[in-house]
């Protein structure tokens, strides 16, 4: 007997390699996801400007990582007590000083617009349709930093303008591959009803971007944590996040649907190297630590040899 429904899903014909260049931008599945690919790795950058959550914010990242244009003190705004941020980036970004903010940012842009130009796979995950605009400027900020709500207008993009939003910098860029998903987190701030009304146009926006172009597809991580896990165990206390369980299931769907199987063999060896490299000894002047790290020193050579293409530094992050 089958006690739940499973989400079919057709693997991508043309799929990840380790050779490929991974960028992974949006909500906090984007961080999941795109973590466990760097740590098993692969080529990725995962939020270089933070969780974003709506198709604008989203958008208006990858032309900034497009155009490689930095950011300067027109874009720094003061937030908490003597905190300066920017309304591109989330609040991870904070800093003391408006100088240190800006070295910061555009250190971070540069280093993300050279892995822009060579990823080859763009992942983004969308998680709101609803956006706050600046009153001041009509800017879609990607997020408000704690700053009075009189400062925003609440707004919620319709399917049109999402796909505007999304289809623009797919079509700029034929020689890349977009993968989509809506994340499956939800959003209770905004009422059960108005989250699937969100949910709703945001699927809707990335069906038509994936019929539009041949080089945009769609993973269904959503409908695999509402449909194939419909069950509050795989939701964390919050009853929003799903669980580690959960998120490695959606990982494993992932791997199916997108990485190449001839990618297994390495991911395998990688997997097993990562857990050595994370280990902390008791006792690490004993023999037997010593045998180990000779061991882990044997692992990396064979690695190296056998699997040039796997970023080992990735793999002790």
């Amino acid at each position: 007997m089958i006690f739940h429904t499973e989400v079919n899903i057709t693997p991508l014909n043309h799929s990840i390699h380790y050779c490929d260049g991974l960028l992974f931008l949006g909500s906090c599945f984007a961080d999941e996801v795109g973590s466990l690919c760097r740590g098993l790795g692969f080529d990725a950058l995962v939020n270089p400007f933070g969780v974003l959550y709506n198709p604008a914010s989203i958008a208006q990242s990858l032309e900034r990582l497009d155009s490689g244009k930095s950011f300067g003190h027109e874009d720094v705004l003061e937030v908490g007590e003597g905190q300066y941020c920017t309304f591109s980036h989330n609040t991870t970004f904070w800093n003391r000083s408006e100088e240190e903010l800006l070295e910061q940012v555009n250190q971070c842009l540069a280093e993300a617009h050279a892995h822009f130009v060579k990823s080859k796979w763009i992942i983004l995950s969308l998680g709101t349709s609803w956006v706050f605009r600046n009153k001041e400027n009509g800017f879609v900020v990607s997020n408000c930093h704690k700053l009075p709500a009189a400062r925003f207008e609440r707004v919620f993009l319709s399917v049109e303008q999402s796909v505007q939003y999304l289809s623009e910098i797919v079509q700029q860029h034929p020689e890349k591959r977009f993968i989509f998903t809506v994340s499956p987190l939800r959003h209770l701030k905004d009422g059960l009803h108005e989250n699937q009304l969100s949910k709703a146009a945001l699927l809707l926006a990335v069906d038509q971007v994936c019929k539009q172009f041949g080089n945009a597809h769609y993973f269904p991580a959503y409908e695999i944590l509402l449909d194939e896990m419909r069950d509050y165990r795989f939701y964390k206390e919050d009853m929003v996040h799903p669980t580690e369980q959960a998120v490695r299931y959606i990982w494993e769907r992932f791997v199916d649907f997108a990485i190449d199987p001839k990618e297994k063999p390495a991911m395998k060896a990688a997997a097993e190297l990562k857990q050595m490299l994370q280990h902390r000894p008791l006792f690490p002047e004993s023999e037997s630590y010593k045998k180990f790290e000779q061991l882990k020193e044997k692992k990396i050579s064979e690695l190296k040899r056998d699997f040039p293409r796997v970023c080992i530094n990735n793999l002790s992050e």
